[in-house]
């Protein structure tokens, strides 16, 4: 009998380079679908004093954004199963890289409010694809968590450097925010070659469904920017919020009883799947919220220019970027019901300290409120994620992404509009400040409290 050569030896060497791979082509594509929120928030009030217009003119450069993501999300999660992730994200990273030139070459704040339309709606196409590629790549449990808690980090990276970064870039030209997207969709679309083909699952578009999400969502949004700004009592501003209402209902009316809902209802059976879009949902609003009104309150309240506040965000990175890496520790060690509480407690510790300090125009006070809201997040979302996956079966979590995801968006967009409404009377800031404060507070602590149901396997 002959000694096994190395040719006979059997190796997952192979298998685990290539999920390595898909891991950190999902990690990027998630780093710049949160990096372009994020990035943003520092360079408004430059924007707005090169291209024109009011708080709610810069609230609609990040809310299109968030708008067409969230609205699109559901339709990216069945287009994901439908063509597989792998071609999914591919024309995902192609037309963020399209609309990410149209943003820095935009002549006019409306050119830069439609090309930011047209990057939500390609970040939405890469997102629900990225989750479902690490769902293919780790199929076990446990290495799901860990290869989880690692693309968060992309998330969490973005959060960390975004308003750094986008002070640093702005201080140059506000139009390389944008710019400095094109390197990472090169490389990402280099990537994606080496990576396998995904799986194909026969599914058909829920056209009334999408377009009752478009209505839903604009309507909402618009109702809630515009009034905000000019009064709820303005003709449009009542329409756009009965339009939003009406197609909420009849959005449900489909998703119950079409032949091929975009929303499946039966994903709510499960209780860990309502926890976990609940918890998504008030995770934006503290995270993405706090951003928002932060930038503007170092830059329009205390007078800080875009670099000096995008490093007030300095010290959470780390925290952050540490806070994602344990997280799939803790889950492992604890189950998610731990780090999901303790992660949104810590974001309501965070909000308070600014909600207390606000009146004395304190730096420190901002910077640590960004410590517990970034640690405390990045510590919370991953085992949150988990729960989504763990719910469906595996087939269906493109589409459960989807939905997650689509929670997560529409709390980011609904805080930028209801925060911006608070902030737009200038001599009341820090009240605006306050407010929002106090409401970001609330919806993250009942989510907490939601939480501790989550079950512990």
């Amino acid at each position: 009998m002959t000694a096994p050569t190395t040719a006979d030896v059997p190796t997952d060497r192979g298998p685990h380079r290539a999920a390595r791979l898909t891991l950190v082509l999902a990690s990027l594509g998630f780093f710049l679908i949160t990096l372009d929120i994020l990035i943003v928030n520092v360079a408004l009030t430059t924007i707005g004093r090169e291209l024109g217009g009011s708080t709610a003119g810069l609230q609609w450069v990040i809310d299109a954004y968030t708008l067409l993501f969230a609205s699109l999300l559901l339709f990216a999660g069945n287009l994901s199963e439908l063509i597989g992730a792998k071609r999914a994200i591919g024309w995902g990273i192609a037309g963020f890289l399209v609309a990410s030139v149209a943003c820095a070459l935009a002549p006019s704040l409306g050119a830069l409010i439609a090309a930011r339309a047209v990057q939500g709606a390609a970040a939405a196409v890469m997102l629900p694809a990225s989750m479902a590629l690490i769902r293919q790549a780790f199929p076990e449990a446990r290495e799901r968590a860990h290869a989880l808690g690692i693309w968060a980090v992309g998330g969490a990276v973005a959060g960390a450097v975004g308003p750094i970064l986008g002070g640093a870039l702005t201080t140059l030209d506000w139009r390389l925010v944008f710019a400095i997207n094109l390197p990472v969709c090169a490389v990402m679309l280099g990537m994606l070659v080496r990576v396998a083909p995904s799986p194909r699952r026969a599914a058909r578009f829920d056209a009334a469904g999408q377009v009752l999400a478009l209505l839903a969502l604009g309507g909402l949004v618009f109702g809630l920017i515009e009034g905000g700004a000019s009064g709820f009592g303005r003709w449009d501003v009542v329409v756009a919020l009965l339009v939003a209402a009406a197609a909420v209902v009849g959005f449900l009316l489909v998703q119950a009883h079409g032949r091929n809902p975009m929303m499946p209802l039966d994903l709510f059976l499960s209780g860990g799947m309502r926890i976990a879009l609940g918890v998504g949902f008030a995770f934006m609003v503290g995270n993405f919220g706090s951003v928002f009104v932060l930038s503007l309150y170092l830059q329009q309240h205390l007078g800080l220019s875009p670099l000096a506040a995008g490093l007030v965000f300095l010290p959470s990175a780390a925290f952050s970027i540490v806070g994602n890496i344990v997280s799939g520790t803790l889950v492992n060690r604890f189950g998610a019901r731990v780090p999901v509480v303790a992660g949104l407690t810590t974001m309501v510790l965070g909000l308070v300290v600014m909600i207390v300090l606000a009146p004395y125009d304190s730096v420190v006070a901002v910077a640590v409120c960004t410590i517990l809201t970034g640690a405390g997040g990045s510590v919370a979302m991953p085992p949150a994620t988990s729960v989504v996956l763990a719910s469906v079966p595996a087939e269906r979590s493109g589409t459960a992404s989807a939905v997650f995801n689509t929670f997560r968006q529409v709390g980011g967009a609904v805080a930028i509009a209801v925060f911006g409404a608070f902030l737009a009377d200038r001599s009341q800031f820090v009240v605006g400040t306050q407010t929002s404060f106090v409401v970001a507070a609330v919806v993250l602590l009942v989510a907490a409290l939601a939480a501790t149901r989550i079950r512990t396997e």
